[in-house]
């Protein structure tokens, strides 16, 4: 029995599921507030799914799936929404994921991240990294920051994406954003070419290889403020991150370069929200000031956890430190911080009477 794709989409909207899951043998799996829930849908045999790969792909994608048997691409319905899509192989088998992409681009505040980020926005030049695991909300991060921009700064603004996932319309900036696979071939083709565009801001999608980094260097050293995703697990990790597209020879060439371009980096991790409301985000925020420049060049990035707790005031702040706002405030439970937590006993000694209380309410006293 063949699913109807139409069908399929419209209920994913309606359940305000953020992901759908093809995988042959299931029916259509969603994932709704984070849980993964099988739907009433048909169960899915190889040559369905296939079907409806092929249905959504143009012949460039075909074409590139075939040849590398996993390709991401957007997708989208008028009448329903816009969807980011990812098929691969498993097994032999077609495997699709489809993500919801919603078309009000949400804000500083829907989002609940740091208001530090105004303060970045609104930088005149350098590299800016906004860096997380995989399905941690950094792109919609980066969206509400260019849409911030859109907002408060007349200036040109360029995306090179993969796929786009957020459509900016113009307001205060001009903006032109490119697909990769539509509009360029390539994310390096594409920033070959950007600075002749005339940008004042620079959106890379997601930084992947030396020539990326390179390109993002040269831009910010030429004036320009370049926003880019990283996949890191927190600040101290990013620089490794770099380091590793280079070949040792030139660490300390590029931690020198970082130390004079890089302007802030932040990590963000989701967790379930104890409402049941969807998920909050901990951030962790690093802002470049002339601590953290000699701490980059001089290869001492284990330093940087109590460098960003010695300048709260200037808006940096740990994971811990998140953490523990979002407990306080009974956004996220005790339980939940402990297990996100990189350092959970120094988080029990923060929220030291809440820890307690918890493990007297377990315990039954």
């Amino acid at each position: 029995m063949e699913i109807d794709l139409l069908e399929m989409l419209k209920t994913m909207v309606k359940q305000e599921a953020s992901d759908a899951h093809f995988k042959v043998g299931r029916s259509p799996v969603f994932r709704i507030k984070k849980e993964l829930l099988s739907s009433s849908f048909p169960v899915l045999a190889n040559k369905d799914i296939e079907k409806i790969a092929y249905f959504m792909m143009r012949e460039r994608h075909r074409k590139e799936f075939e040849k590398s048997n996993e390709i991401d691409f957007s997708y989208q319905l008028p009448e329903i929404g816009r969807f980011r899509v990812n098929v691969f192989r498993q097994r032999g088998d077609v495997g699709i994921v489809m993500r919801i992409v919603k078309n009000k681009v949400p804000s500083f505040d829907d989002l609940m991240i740091p208001a530090v980020f105004k303060k970045i926005a609104m930088y005149e030049r350098g590299i800016v990294l906004i860096t997380g695991a995989s399905s941690q909300g950094k792109s919609t991060t980066l969206a509400a920051v260019i849409d911030y921009i859109n907002n408060n700064k007349k200036c040109h603004i360029m995306t090179i994406e993969d796929p786009i996932e957020y459509i900016h319309e113009d307001k205060q900036a001009l903006i032109n954003q490119r697909e990769v696979g539509l509009d360029t071939d390539s994310f390096n083709m594409a920033l070959r070419y950007v600075i002749r565009q005339d940008p004042d801001v620079i959106l890379i999608g997601e930084m992947r290889d030396a020539e990326t980094f390179q390109t993002a260097l040269s831009a910010s050293e030429t004036g320009h403020l370049v926003f880019a995703t990283l996949h890191a697990s927190d600040t101290s990790q990013v620089v490794d991150r770099i380091l590793d597209f280079f070949p040792v020879s030139q660490h300390n060439m590029i931690r020198m370069q970082l130390s004079f371009n890089l302007r802030a980096v932040t990590c963000q991790r989701l967790m379930p929200r104890v409402d049941g409301e969807g998920v909050a985000p901990a951030v962790e925020v690093m802002l470049i000031n002339p601590t953290i420049e000699k701490i980059l060049r001089d290869n001492k990035t284990d330093r940087l956890s109590n460098t960003l707790q010695a300048f709260s005031k200037e808006g940096m702040i740990t994971f811990n430190q998140s953490l523990v706002n979002l407990v306080k405030s009974k956004i996220i439970s005790l339980e939940t911080a402990l297990a996100t937590s990189s350092n959970p006993e120094a988080l029990k000694m923060n929220l030291k009477g809440i820890y307690l209380d918890e493990e007297r309410r377990i315990l039954g006293e």
